[in-house]
């Protein structure tokens, strides 16, 4: 019991401490974590998760709040319909056996490891003109990013920010800010969706919470000092990305009668 204890909140820290470092990427490793170091099953794993991700979530979309880099109406209309996906989407993920759903998880972390490596580049979607059409790939874009991070359990933060980009035109700085309200409340709805079913761990989760706000505050302090390399810093975590990736599709390949 002590020793999950401490590896929850050194798990929870690192998912933290990257956030804070790199500005994202971390929640994507928020289940391999539990589950593979915690030890957590896999559905109790996605659902404390979603959790752990909502309320840190929250808490960095609080500072960017106060420092006005939130563009308050399409993030509010990118959080609430995207809830209605997040909603429908944890439905049917619960609803999949876990070593399928792990496996698809991998696929889905190898798609956000390449997101980061175009990020770093300078790469991303193309923005929009505003008007009708972006309200409607608003609403389009939170849709289909809330069905994914409903049925795998994550947050979304590198789906939400092109989508963003994709459908309002809004600048990064906005794009990231804004994103987290959208972030906090998939979270939220997928941990609530689970944990109807019994499906969270709550000491556990309030230890991962603790460790990841101390870790993101240590990362956004690194992260001052750091400014001129965070391209390298991508690179490598999405490196890292990719090797659990592969671990897991090796580990859940038998779900899908994959394995020699």
């Amino acid at each position: 019991m002590l020793l999950q204890s401490v590896l929850a909140v050194l798990s929870g820290g690192l998912v933290g401490f990257t956030l804070g470092l790199i500005g994202g990427g971390g929640s994507i490793m928020a289940t391999p974590l539990l589950l593979y170091v915690v030890g957590l099953q896999p559905h109790m794993a996605i659902g404390t998760g979603a959790l752990a991700v909502s309320v840190n979530a929250f808490a960095n979309f609080a500072g960017h709040a106060r420092a006005g880099n939130v563009r308050w109406r399409d993030a509010a209309i990118f959080a609430a319909i995207g809830v209605i996906g997040a909603a429908i989407g944890s439905f049917f993920g619960k609803s999949v056996d876990g070593q399928r759903l792990l496996f698809l998880f991998a696929l889905l972390m190898i798609v956000v490891g390449v997101m980061m490596l175009r990020r770093g580049r300078g790469g991303g979607p193309a923005p929009s003109a505003h008007g009708t059409t972006s309200r409607l790939l608003v609403v389009g874009s939170a849709l289909a990013v809330g069905l994914l991070a409903g049925f795998f359990g994550i947050g979304g933060g590198f789906l939400i920010v092109p989508g963003l980009l994709f459908s309002t035109g809004m600048p990064m700085l906005y794009a990231v800010g804004s994103s987290l309200l959208a972030v906090g409340a998939f979270g939220l709805t997928t941990a609530v969706s689970y944990a109807a079913s019994g499906l969270v761990d709550w000491r556990v989760a309030a230890e991962y919470i603790g460790g990841g706000l101390a870790g993101g505050y240590l990362g956004m302090l690194l992260a001052c000092h750091l400014a001129g390399h965070k391209a390298t810093l991508n690179r490598i975590f999405a490196g890292l990305v990719f090797i659990v990736a592969l671990y897991m599709l090796y580990r859940n390949a038998a779900a899908f009668h994959l394995a020699p």
